[in-house]
């Protein structure tokens, strides 16, 4: 579903119609030797269709006073012809080039602009509406530029024709112009029900598809609620309205068009009395009354105008659509490092973050030394997940500095700070060809197998991951995975890149208790030493925790080490009510558990063939509830 704070589509806002037409500008400078190559083209193209009435009617003016030179003229008039058709043909070819480097670039821009958002901005749009503004709608606007070189170039015949009606004869040009009104009319109707009707077809377009997408990312629910007829309703509700938009379109275009076909043959029939009661009279000639009702034919013609302004007018609109991601505010990073060698000392100061209107971190300020475990707590709402992203700058708080070590983070390099700051979250998206690429993805060079190795030991996911058709050599999409094992290999990732600062999002909600356990105690003694940032749901992360942060309403109720909050704190102790219940239960069998993982643990370092399929026995309930 569209996140609660998403922003309507300002596709028709001034600032995003700047933001359009300025991308444009650089894609049409992107290509702009081939944009002018097919410019030059269609002028030329133009200019050749330009010139042939005028060869023409004086070839036959030449043929019929059976002049010698009429055979010279002749081939003039051939070779006019097949330069048009020449330079029509390089023209279509270099315009194919240009809306593909125009589009390739929208993309690129579109795309890096995504990616340099903070998360929470970036999730604005629903996945569909993204996914089609980067698509359909940025190869719509990418060719803008083509269109509007043919659009100018589609201008000079029409222009020329008259400039030549006048100078073959000057009450010909007259009668001609008694219909340019009614042309001009035409045009500006059809720009503006185009603009109209396109704008609303695309932003229907946009909202279709973000429900065909919410709709395939939730499949499997849509199948066991068995909603997949409410579901197919809901997706093509507005396809009706598509379909009255799409021919609204069309309607507009054809009418332009049939309007033009009529009056078209009226100014023709026009021309021809005038230059007709002109030949008569011996004023012109039989060549030049045919150049003149081929001047009118040209300057009349509404066809190549009307194309091109609607190749612009749609793509100006779906560059806006495009254009949207462009809005969106960049998290720009310093040119600072870290110093060499720091503990990863955190330190908020007076930090307030904002979202819908409403402050959701108030005014928080604390200190976090170097190699601490902190777990961040609270009830639902409390705004453990933003604190998280905050620390870690997924986002950039609206007031306030967030510092490492002494340096601002908005101060330090992208490079260093994603060296330096790890994250793994409660649903990890894994990326990659193999498992292997999925846990070594991340900044700087590549960790090496065997720092992959140790990675997903540390998190508990060697022993499954061995067992996979290849192993770490197996493709993601050959791996079926549950949601515990998916997680797993987020955590894996983290710890191969660990920083002096590591930030854990609820990352092991979907680990059994004994699993994360034992990540818990790699965490500890496995992964490089470090701050440790750790949103805590279970009792246990908070008991293992230097210190528990515990959050209130979006503030900082109070710093302390868990006992001190669990024994004079009721409130606190009913933040875990549910782990308090069964806690004395939960430890007992942990400890058996970790008892039995850890001789065979041992056994398997030792090389003793049968502990392998032993510990992969124990893991199937392990895992099934994992899935559950």
């Amino acid at each position: 579903m569209r996140p609660p704070d998403a922003a309507v589509d300002t596709a028709e806002t001034p600032a995003v119609a700047r933001d359009a037409d300025r991308a444009l500008v650089a894609a049409a400078r992107h290509s702009g030797g081939r944009t002018a190559a097919v410019l030059g083209c269609a002028v030329a193209a133009a200019a050749a269709a330009l010139a042939e009435p005028a060869v023409l009617g004086h070839t036959l003016d030449l043929l019929l006073r059976r002049d010698p030179s009429g055979t010279a003229w002749t081939l003039l008039c051939a070779a006019v012809i097949a330069a048009e058709v020449v330079l029509d043909a390089a023209a279509a070819r270099l315009t194919g080039d240009v809306d593909g480097r125009s589009t390739a670039r929208l993309r690129r821009l579109g795309l890096s602009r995504l990616l340099r958002t903070a998360p929470h901005h970036a999730a604005r749009y629903a996945p569909g509406e993204t996914a089609a503004r980067l698509t359909a709608h940025a190869a719509e606007a990418g060719k803008v530029p083509a269109a509007v070189a043919h659009a100018v170039a589609a201008l000079l015949p029409p222009l020329g024709a008259v400039g030549a009606l006048f100078l073959i004869d000057l009450w010909t040009a007259l009668a001609f112009l008694m219909g340019v009104p009614l042309l001009v009319l035409l045009l500006r109707a059809f720009a503006r029900d185009t603009l109209t009707s396109v704008a609303r077809y695309q932003q229907v377009q946009l909202a279709t598809a973000g429900r065909l997408v919410e709709a395939l990312a939730g499949a499997r629910t849509i199948a066991a609620a068995g909603t997949a007829d409410r579901e197919r309703t809901r997706i093509l509700a507005q396809l009706p309205e598509l379909g009255t938009e799409g021919r609204r379109m069309w309607q507009v275009y054809g009418g332009t068009t049939a309007r033009s076909a009529a009056l078209m043959p009226m100014l023709l029939y026009v021309v021809l009395a005038v230059g007709g009661i002109r030949l008569s009279a011996g004023v012109i000639g039989v060549g030049e009354l045919l150049a003149a009702v081929r001047y009118a034919g040209l300057a009349a013609g509404m066809g190549a105008v009307t194309g091109g302004l609607a190749a612009v007018v749609r793509g100006r609109s779906a560059a806006r659509r495009t254009a949207a991601l462009l809005a969106l505010p960049v998290l720009d990073h310093g040119r600072s490092e870290l110093p060499e060698g720091g503990p990863g000392t955190l330190e908020l100061r007076d930090v307030r973050v904002v979202r819908g209107g409403s402050a959701v971190l108030h005014d928080i300020s604390l200190v976090i030394p170097g190699g601490t475990t902190v777990a961040v707590v609270g009830r639902s709402g409390a705004g453990k997940t933003l604190f998280a992203a905050v620390a870690g700058r997924l986002t950039d708080p609206d007031a306030g500095q967030v510092l490492l070590d002494g340096v601002p983070l908005r101060e330090v390099t992208a490079e260093a700070l994603r060296r330096e700051v790890g994250h793994a979250f409660d649903r990890p998206v894994l990326l990659g060809d193999t498992v292997g690429d999925a846990i070594g993805f991340g900044a700087g060079p590549d960790p090496g197998p065997e720092a992959v190795r140790a990675a997903a030991r540390a998190a508990g996911a060697d022993l499954f991951v061995r067992h996979l058709p290849h192993g770490y050599g197996t493709r993601l999409t050959d791996a079926p995975m549950s949601g515990g094992e998916v997680q797993r290999l987020g955590l894996a990732r983290a710890f191969c890149h660990a920083g002096r600062l590591l930030v854990l999002d609820d990352a092991t909600s979907s680990l059994d208790t004994v699993t994360a356990r034992e990540v818990e105690r790699a965490l500890a003694h496995q992964v490089r030493p470090g701050t440790r940032i750790v949103v805590a749901h279970r009792l246990s992360s908070a008991v293992r925790a230097d210190l528990v942060v515990w959050l209130e309403d979006g503030r900082v109720r109070t710093i302390a080490t868990h006992d001190e909050l669990w024994q004079h704190e009721p409130d606190y102790r009913a933040v875990f009510a549910a782990d308090a219940e069964t806690g004395a239960d939960v430890d007992a069998a942990t400890e058996a558990a970790e008892a039995v993982t850890e001789a065979a643990s041992q056994a398997e370092a030792a090389g003793e063939a049968a502990a392998v399929p032993e510990a992969d026995d124990r893991r199937a309930p392990g895992k099934q509830e994992a899935a559950g």
